[in-house]
Protein backbone atom coordinates (compact mmCIF):
# COMPACT_ATOMS: atom_id res chain seq x y z
CA UNK A 1 0.00 0.00 0.00
CA UNK A 2 2.49 2.63 0.90
CA UNK A 3 4.53 1.87 -2.44
CA UNK A 4 1.37 3.36 -4.15
CA UNK A 5 0.96 6.12 -2.43
CA UNK A 6 4.39 7.25 -2.67
CA UNK A 7 4.26 5.84 -6.74
CA UNK A 8 0.82 8.19 -6.89
CA UNK A 9 2.50 11.24 -5.17
CA UNK A 10 5.64 11.06 -7.47
CA UNK A 11 3.08 11.08 -10.52
CA UNK A 12 1.38 14.16 -9.36
CA UNK A 13 4.12 16.02 -8.78
CA UNK A 14 5.63 14.93 -12.38
CA UNK A 15 1.98 16.00 -13.69
CA UNK A 16 1.63 19.04 -16.20
CA UNK A 17 -1.63 20.26 -16.85
CA UNK A 18 -2.39 22.46 -19.46
CA UNK A 19 -5.14 24.48 -20.16
CA UNK A 20 -4.39 25.33 -24.96
CA UNK A 21 -4.77 28.60 -26.34
CA UNK A 22 -9.07 29.15 -27.11
CA UNK A 23 -9.93 27.68 -23.63
CA UNK A 24 -12.10 29.39 -21.59
CA UNK A 25 -13.01 27.99 -18.00
CA UNK A 26 -15.04 29.74 -15.31
CA UNK A 27 -14.73 28.17 -12.04
CA UNK A 28 -11.65 28.13 -10.04
CA UNK A 29 -8.92 25.29 -10.82
CA UNK A 30 -7.19 23.18 -8.02
CA UNK A 31 -4.15 21.00 -8.61
CA UNK A 32 -1.46 19.36 -6.72
CA UNK A 33 0.77 19.19 -10.05
CA UNK A 34 2.37 22.33 -12.32
CA UNK A 35 0.27 23.83 -14.58
CA UNK A 36 0.47 25.89 -17.12
CA UNK A 37 -2.35 28.41 -18.60
CA UNK A 38 -2.71 29.72 -22.10
CA UNK A 39 -6.19 29.71 -22.12
CA UNK A 40 -8.32 31.82 -19.96
CA UNK A 41 -9.75 30.87 -16.39
CA UNK A 42 -12.12 33.53 -14.77
CA UNK A 43 -11.75 32.02 -11.21
CA UNK A 44 -9.24 31.19 -8.37
CA UNK A 45 -6.19 29.17 -9.48
CA UNK A 46 -4.16 26.73 -7.17
CA UNK A 47 -1.33 25.05 -7.47
CA UNK A 48 0.86 23.02 -4.41
CA UNK A 49 3.74 23.18 -7.42
CA UNK A 50 4.27 25.85 -10.58
CA UNK A 51 2.01 27.64 -12.21
CA UNK A 52 3.47 28.90 -15.40
CA UNK A 53 0.82 31.69 -17.29
CA UNK A 54 2.00 31.77 -20.65
CA UNK A 55 1.64 35.05 -23.47
CA UNK A 56 -1.83 34.47 -24.42
CA UNK A 57 -2.50 33.36 -20.88
CA UNK A 58 -5.18 35.13 -18.89
CA UNK A 59 -6.36 34.75 -14.92
CA UNK A 60 -9.35 37.30 -13.60
CA UNK A 61 -9.34 35.87 -9.96
CA UNK A 62 -6.65 35.27 -6.94
CA UNK A 63 -3.91 32.59 -7.68
CA UNK A 64 -1.95 30.76 -5.27
CA UNK A 65 0.86 28.64 -5.81
CA UNK A 66 4.33 27.49 -4.64
CA UNK A 67 6.53 29.33 -7.61
CA UNK A 68 5.00 30.61 -10.89
CA UNK A 69 6.48 32.28 -14.29
CA UNK A 70 3.91 34.77 -15.62
CA UNK A 71 4.26 35.95 -19.30
CA UNK A 72 0.30 36.94 -19.98
CA UNK A 73 -2.24 38.81 -17.47
CA UNK A 74 -3.40 38.33 -14.41
CA UNK A 75 -6.23 40.64 -12.62
CA UNK A 76 -6.43 39.51 -8.94
CA UNK A 77 -4.01 38.89 -6.11
CA UNK A 78 -0.92 36.34 -6.33
CA UNK A 79 0.39 34.65 -3.39
CA UNK A 80 3.47 32.69 -3.84
CA UNK A 81 4.77 30.43 -1.52
CA UNK A 82 8.35 30.98 -3.30
CA UNK A 83 9.43 32.70 -6.25
CA UNK A 84 7.25 34.21 -8.63
CA UNK A 85 9.07 35.23 -12.37
CA UNK A 86 7.46 38.20 -13.93
CA UNK A 87 8.88 38.26 -17.68
CA UNK A 88 8.95 41.16 -19.88
CA UNK A 89 5.34 40.74 -21.39
CA UNK A 90 3.81 39.99 -18.04
CA UNK A 91 0.77 42.66 -16.23
CA UNK A 92 -0.18 41.92 -13.26
CA UNK A 93 -3.31 44.14 -12.21
CA UNK A 94 -3.47 43.03 -8.29
CA UNK A 95 -1.08 42.18 -5.24
CA UNK A 96 1.49 40.48 -4.69
CA UNK A 97 2.93 38.17 -1.73
CA UNK A 98 5.89 36.72 -2.32
CA UNK A 99 9.25 34.92 -0.55
CA UNK A 100 11.09 35.93 -4.03
CA UNK A 101 10.49 37.79 -7.00
CA UNK A 102 12.18 38.45 -10.26
CA UNK A 103 11.03 41.10 -12.65
CA UNK A 104 12.05 41.72 -16.16
CA UNK A 105 12.27 45.29 -17.63
CA UNK A 106 8.67 45.44 -19.76
CA UNK A 107 6.67 43.74 -17.23
CA UNK A 108 3.87 45.83 -15.52
CA UNK A 109 3.11 45.43 -11.40
CA UNK A 110 -0.25 47.13 -11.20
CA UNK A 111 -0.53 46.95 -7.06
CA UNK A 112 1.38 46.13 -4.11
CA UNK A 113 4.16 43.87 -3.48
CA UNK A 114 5.03 42.22 0.05
CA UNK A 115 7.87 40.06 0.09
CA UNK A 116 8.62 38.29 3.39
CA UNK A 117 10.49 34.98 4.58
CA UNK A 118 6.67 33.28 5.44
CA UNK A 119 4.60 34.88 2.89
CA UNK A 120 1.03 33.57 3.95
CA UNK A 121 -2.40 35.37 3.38
CA UNK A 122 -1.83 37.55 6.06
CA UNK A 123 1.38 38.82 5.08
CA UNK A 124 0.22 42.27 3.62
CA UNK A 125 1.09 45.72 3.74
CA UNK A 126 -1.10 48.46 5.88
CA UNK A 127 -3.10 49.14 2.59
CA UNK A 128 -6.30 48.84 3.71
CA UNK A 129 -8.05 47.88 0.51
CA UNK A 130 -6.11 45.33 0.17
CA UNK A 131 -6.82 43.87 3.63
CA UNK A 132 -10.30 44.33 2.45
CA UNK A 133 -10.13 42.04 -0.30
CA UNK A 134 -8.29 39.34 1.78
CA UNK A 135 -10.50 39.60 4.28
CA UNK A 136 -13.10 38.95 1.29
CA UNK A 137 -11.11 35.92 0.37
CA UNK A 138 -10.92 34.33 3.81
CA UNK A 139 -14.61 33.98 4.20
CA UNK A 140 -15.45 32.79 0.47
Amino acid sequence: MLGNKNQNNDQVLKSMNMIGIGTKITGDVHTDGDIRIDGQVSGTVQSKSKLAVGESGYIEGNVHCANGSIEGKVKGNLFVSELIFLRKTAVIDGDIVTKKLVVEEGARLNGNCNMSQNPTMNTVSSNSEFQGKLKKENVA
